[in-house]
């Protein structure tokens, strides 16, 4: 009896195939450890796939995504892929992804319900009262949107930051550090929020940076 997913199971039969013709020792490579260079935290949506929109094949990129791509410091799902990635795998960068148009973002601005969600969501909630100024002054929504995804991709930086982890890392004088980035959908760019940390006492000063370029570039809008 065919699987009710059959098509998926013959597209990853087809995709296993072109693989190894291309590169026929390219599986026995992947089973061996892996040792990616970089944690992913990104959202959860379909649209976002890690490794395709740097062009990275499989085992580069370790990757932790959820709806709106939140750290929270209860979410023990998160913060033990922050530690594996971290403390076993040694990844050099950690880079929180968020994405234009992000329907939790939205959400949160329209102030909708969507039931469970709702109560991760006050995470991003959060992040917007805390920048309910900058944000009130932006009258097209969209726009609106865009702020607000990149203003919450950068507290979650801080929020990586300052878990035990990096803290530790840092202590021991690893070398880790966590990047702010945004990514559109609407022509596959990333867009380097200029939010770069390398140590715990360098956090404070990136994140002032990089609220004040938001300011600036809201001036220059207007």
């Amino acid at each position: 009896m065919a699987s009710p997913l059959q098509s998926l199971l013959d597209s990853n039969r087809a995709w296993s195939n072109t693989m190894r013709n291309q590169d026929p020792d390219f599986f026995e490579r992947l089973a061996q450890q892996q040792a990616p260079k970089y944690l992913w935290i990104g959202c959860s949506d379909s649209r976002v796939p890690a490794t395709q929109i740097v062009d990275l094949p499989p085992g580069e990129i370790f990757v932790q995504r959820n709806v709106a791509n939140v750290v929270s410091h209860s979410d023990l799902n998160c913060l033990s892929a922050i530690q594996f990635a971290v403390d076993v795998l040694k990844v050099e960068h950690i880079l929180v992804v968020g994405h234009y148009g992000c329907g939790g973002v939205q959400a949160v601005l329209d102030d909708r319900r969507l039931g469970l969600v709702d109560n991760w969501l006050r995470h991003v909630s959060d992040v917007a009262i805390k920048h309910a100024g900058m944000l009130g002054a932006i009258d097209l929504m969209t726009l609106r949107n865009t702020r607000l995804c990149e203003l919450n991709v950068i507290e979650q930086v801080v929020n990586v930051c300052q878990t035990t982890t990096l803290m530790d890392a840092w202590e021991r004088g690893q070398q880790v550090s966590v990047h702010a980035w945004c990514y559109s959908l609407a022509d596959g760019h990333i867009n380097d929020l200029d939010m770069h940390v390398t140590s715990r006492e360098g956090t404070r000063t990136a994140y002032e940076s990089a609220i004040e370029r938001m300011f600036i570039v809201q001036g220059t809008m207007r």
